[in-house]
């Protein structure tokens, strides 16, 4: 095995100057998404989502962005997931998106909520029916004896739901927003010399400030 210690990039393609960003995060993070997708960025809406239980242990997986709504960011999981348990014990949680091709990094810290039961059904709806049965079928994040009891849940809800081309939402399963007071645009740079600005709420008001890297 290579030394994993020898491993290291060099950082050059791009900048970032806190006299240049935009004087609101979410513009921010709208211009450098459209930026991420004009240059294919693979999984762009790929981030890690950071919680903390019950027994205050952090816990970190990757989920996917589905908007920025109301100046929220959105996901969807299974309320009965160790996401959503963690969630409800404390709404505190913290998202990272890493952009290579473009050596970017956010980093965004907030209080989740549950959004309106509408807006889960409007998006459930709008999923592949796989995905539909697949969130029916999943216990999520609960022991398993093995993957057939999966194959056996999935092929009862089929035939549960069959003629159905799109399924009921199950109430256990819906979106999250997360309301930001923290959001960081980290930019590589050579030396390790990154850019660094953070954006943090002051009531209704954005501060912004540079951090060394």
């Amino acid at each position: 095995m290579s030394n994993i210690a020898d491993i290291r990039n060099e950082y050059s393609k791009s900048s970032l100057h806190i006299s240049s960003v935009a004087k609101d995060p979410i513009d921010q993070f709208n211009k450098w998404f459209e930026e991420a997708l004009k240059a294919e960025v693979k999984e762009i809406n790929a981030m890690s989502l950071a919680t903390i239980n019950q027994h205050n242990r952090p816990s970190c997986r990757i989920v996917l962005l589905k908007g920025v709504e109301y100046r929220k960011f959105v996901f969807y999981t299974n309320y009965q997931s160790a996401k959503g348990k963690d969630l409800e014990v404390n709404p505190a949680c913290a998202l990272t998106f890493f952009w290579p091709e473009l050596e970017r990094q956010v980093r965004i810290e907030g209080f989740a909520s549950r959004v309106e039961e509408s807006v889960s059904e409007t998006y459930f709806k709008s999923r592949p029916r796989g995905s539909q049965v697949g969130a029916w079928s999943s216990p999520q994040s609960s022991i398993i004896k093995n993957s057939d009891i999966l194959k056996e849940r999935a092929s009862q809800i089929e035939t549960r739901f069959e003629g159905q081309d799109t399924l009921p939402r199950p109430k256990q399963w819906g979106g999250y927003a997360v309301d930001p007071f923290s959001i960081e645009f980290w930019q590589g740079r050579p030396n390790r010399l990154h850019d660094r600005v953070l954006y943090t709420v002051d009531n209704t008001n954005w501060k912004i400030n540079l951090l060394a890297p």
